[in-house]
Order: C-alpha cells, then sequence, then structure tokens
C-alpha cells in the first residue's frame, strides 16, 4: 500500500507542475485522495461485499467530488488532474500512467448488463469535459481533446477531438484538424482568429475607400458648378 502511495506522489510531482511538496499532495489533491478510496472499494467489490464496496465508493465521491464504480478496474499510475465531477463506471477498465482532467465521463450507452463502459489502454491522456461512451477502446499513446464526445473505438496513438469525436492526428498523419494543429482544438484562439479576419477585411475596405475618395476626379473642385 505504502509503495503505491509513493508511485502516485510521484507521478502528481511529474504530471502537474503546480505541485510543490508532499504535504500538499497529502492535504489538497482530490485525485489522489479517489484513489486511497477506490483499491478499498474495489477489493470489496471483487470478493461480494458489495454493499459496503458501494458505501466506500459513496464516502469517496462526497469527499472527493470524483466518482468511481468499485467494480471499475484501475491500473497503476492514474492520475485524475482536479478532479471534480469525474465520473467512471461500474465496467470501465483504465490502464497504466493514464491521465484525466475535470468533468470527464467514462459512460455506457445501454441498461443491459455485462460489459458496457470504455477501455482505456497506457498512456492515454483525457482532456476536461470529455465524454467516452460505450463498450469502446481507446489505443494507448493516445489523446482525448477537452469536451470531445467519443463513441467509437479509437487506435493507439491518435489524436481526437470534437462532438462526435473525430481522429486529427495518427502516428504522424494530419487529418482534418479545425485548428490547423494537430491535437486539442482551442476555441478562444479560433474566435480571436475570426474577429482579427474581420478587423483586416474592414482595414481593407477602409483603405479602398480612402484611395477613392483621395483622387482628383473622385472630389469636386471648389467653386465649380455641376
Amino acid at each position: 500500500m505504502f509503495e503505491r502511495i509513493r508511485k502516485d506522489i510521484k507521478v502528481i510531482f511529474e504530471r502537474d507542475p503546480a505541485a510543490r511538496s508532499v504535504m500538499e499532495i497529502l492535504f489538497c489533491y482530490p485525485g489522489f485522495h479517489a484513489m486511497r478510496f477506490h483499491p478499498a472499494a474495489h477489493w470489496l467489490w471483487t470478493h461480494d461485499f458489495r454493499f459496503l464496496a458501494r458505501l466506500l465508493s459513496h464516502i469517496s465521491r462526497w469527499v472527493t467530488g470524483i466518482e468511481i464504480h468499485p467494480g471499475a478496474a484501475i491500473d497503476e499510475g492514474f492520475f485524475i488532474d482536479h478532479g471534480m465531477g469525474v465520473v467512471i463506471g461500474e465496467t470501465a477498465e483504465i490502464g497504466r500512467n493514464v491521465t484525466m482532467y475535470h468533468g470527464v465521463t467514462l459512460g455506457g450507452t445501454s441498461w443491459k448488463k455485462g460489459k458496457r463502459h470504455p477501455t482505456i489502454e497506457d498512456n492515454v491522456i483525457i482532456g476536461a469535459g470529455a465524454a467516452i461512451l460505450g463498450p469502446i477502446r481507446i489505443g494507448e499513446n493516445s489523446k482525448i481533446g477537452s469536451g470531445s464526445v467519443v463513441n467509437k473505438d479509437v487506435p493507439s496513438h491518435s489524436t481526437v477531438v470534437g462532438i462526435p469525436g473525430r481522429v486529427v492526428y495518427r502516428e504522424g498523419n494530419v487529418y482534418n484538424d479545425p485548428t490547423g494543429v494537430a491535437g486539442t482544438p482551442d476555441p478562444e484562439g479560433k474566435a480571436i482568429k475570426c474577429l482579427t479576419d474581420q478587423v483586416l477585411a474592414l482595414e481593407q475596405r477602409v483603405d479602398e475607400l480612402t484611395k477613392r475618395l483621395a483622387k482628383p476626379e473622385g472630389l469636386p473642385q471648389v467653386g465649380s458648378v455641376r
């Protein structure tokens, strides 16, 4: 147990530049706290103490704002940054060294029992507010952009953005990235670009009008009668 805690602290220092001390992580990181509750809840679940498992996970949710079903299987190196609003379903599987930001949902699309939640392979990064739905697989070393909704398998070494999620980058190949840069789209940057384009168009129009009015034939001569 202590070895797992030591590894989790090391992971936070590696992935969060805001982490300044072990004491800060121990007392101020809800993702770290959630991963202290979940192994115990998962053990209870797999040993058929289902009510106690759900109760412990409910307490964890109340303390951290992170909802992880005790049936979810989570490997080492899992880091939830900020954490508030994260929901991880019963049959979700999470591999090694996965990073997840706040507001992420690993949800189901069916009321049928059995495998109905995603499988996240090793070294995946999931941006804030993303929803990954259904018994799909997210390949290793992939990135899911903030706010994306993914309901289909994602190949390894890919970047997915949008609603519905689409692959914009895979193993050195750039696909249809609306930002022009493979990776998470920047809505603020896109809005600023639109405003900049409009300003440039207006400036060109003003220049054209100024040049037209500056020509002698464009201005009436003083004292002339037309």
